[in-house]
């Protein structure tokens, strides 16, 4: 039995493609692609009447933690350094377990109303490590959307939180299955010293064909506080680690000098863009152009909606005179959620893993691949996702997820965001 989704306007990202075909889903995978194919007695015929079918979108640097801290009392800040020592690391600490696996459902729900089937997440909950991936992927799980997980390793909480960092990453990357994969994250290099770099080099080796996901210089202070522990430049520590390679993902980047954002390009990483984060943090424009062939879209802290931060880096860049084409940002996610799972995603093709979207979105004037980009930057928006497939399952229909209560998640997720606050209130005391 399968699913065959018949009138509707089948949309590619790169090269773009706008066409009027039918798609035949069975199991997990599109497994074929016509202009009016003939169902089976068995298949779920579902008539989509000029709606767009819509690659499932990416976020590739994610936290979805920060979905209980939404407006969280918190002092008037002026730097980057005082809104980690005063806001997100003591939020970080005042996570424990529940709070983590009611922010992977709650932030799950959010990306899938928001059409974005797949999180590539890096967390942190120092004084609740163990165990804390493995959490985040049950709330995850509870809604349906592909999770590719991380734990940020650090030196902040001393050797004994870094090697714990370390065994929950390499832990959960070697039992991760089905929509789960594991990486090796880290923390800002500002806060990983020499023995963490060494332990990130052994776990990546453990774990034979990962990548490391970490954030880089998403302000000065990243290179001058490295410079200043360490003696060289994040880049430099990183390289000389042999940490970065085509499997990386690299968020932020948006204060290296030419040399150094050229090295990085050279090693294959994927660069992810986060401009929305980037301006709640007034951290500067990252030059989104300059990232080379292998840049993609991630939304951080902020919303999950990846429509909204395709726009957003699109008119940022224009601003910036650094015009980006929006199209390929969007379809590298796509690229490499492909290579992190070895399966065919983004692409509506015989094959592919069946994550998608059907948008309800009639245009005003015509919709054709040589237009695509103008509708997705100033047109198309989760607004307009109705229904979410992922792995071959519906997960939302009619704008309604199917596995979990959007009620009882946001009352859930409010008692564990008053917990969270309520113990940084306390901490802040002492």
């Amino acid at each position: 039995m399968g699913t065959v989704l018949k009138g509707g306007y089948v949309v590619e990202l790169e090269p773009a493609l706008v066409e009027r075909v039918d798609l035949r889903i069975e199991g997990e995978r599109i497994v074929a692609r016509g202009p009016d194919l003939t169902p089976g007695p068995d298949d779920e015929v579902v008539a989509l009447s000029g709606k767009l079918v819509f690659p499932g979108l990416v976020s590739a640097h994610h936290r979805l933690y920060a979905v209980l801290g939404r407006g969280m009392p918190r002092p008037p800040l002026e730097t980057y350094q005082e809104i980690l020592e005063q806001v997100a690391w003591p939020y970080e600490n005042a996570l424990d377990l529940d709070a983590v696996q009611v922010a992977g459902c709650a932030g799950g729900l959010e990306a899938l109303q928001c059409g974005t089937t797949t999180v590539c997440d890096l967390h942190s909950s120092p004084k609740a490590i163990s165990g804390s991936l493995v959490r985040l992927a049950r709330g995850l799980h509870e809604v349906g959307v592909r999770g590719v997980l991380a734990y940020a390793v650090s030196d902040r909480q001393g050797a004994l939180g870094r090697e714990e960092g370390l065994e929950e990453t390499v832990s959960f990357a070697k039992k991760a299955k089905g929509r789960f994969r594991g990486q090796v994250g880290a923390a800002p290099s500002f806060t990983i010293g020499p023995d963490a770099l060494s332990g990130l080099a052994e776990a990546l080796k453990a774990l034979g064909d990962g990548g490391l996901h970490l954030p880089l210089a998403e302000d000065p202070l990243d290179e001058r506080l490295s410079n200043e522990n360490y003696g060289a430049s994040p880049v430099s520590r990183l390289l000389e680690a042999g940490l970065l390679s085509p499997k990386s993902q690299l968020a932020h980047v948006g204060h290296l000098d030419w040399a150094d954002l050229a090295q990085v390009i050279a090693t294959g990483a994927w660069l992810v863009h986060t401009p929305r984060a980037n301006q709640g943090l007034e951290v500067g424009y990252a030059p989104a152009l300059k990232f080379g062939a292998r840049a993609t879209l991630g939304a951080d802290g902020v919303s999950a909606d990846l429509f909204a931060e395709a726009q957003a880096a699109y008119l940022r860049s224009r601003e910036a005179g650094q015009p980006i084409d929006v199209l390929r940002y969007l379809a590298n996610g796509h690229r490499m959620a492909s290579q992190i799972f070895d399966a065919s995603v983004g692409p509506m093709r015989e094959g592919s893993l069946a994550d998608l979207l059907i948008l309800d979105y009639l245009p005003a004037t015509p919709l054709t691949a040589e237009n695509l980009a103008w509708h997705v930057v100033f047109g198309l928006g989760s607004r307009h996702v109705e229904a979410v497939m992922v792995d071959g399952v519906w997960r939302m229909w009619a704008r309604r997820p199917l596995s979990v209560n959007p009620t009882v998640v946001a009352e859930q997720a409010r008692e564990a965001a008053s917990a969270v606050w309520a113990r940084m209130a306390e901490a802040a005391k002492k």
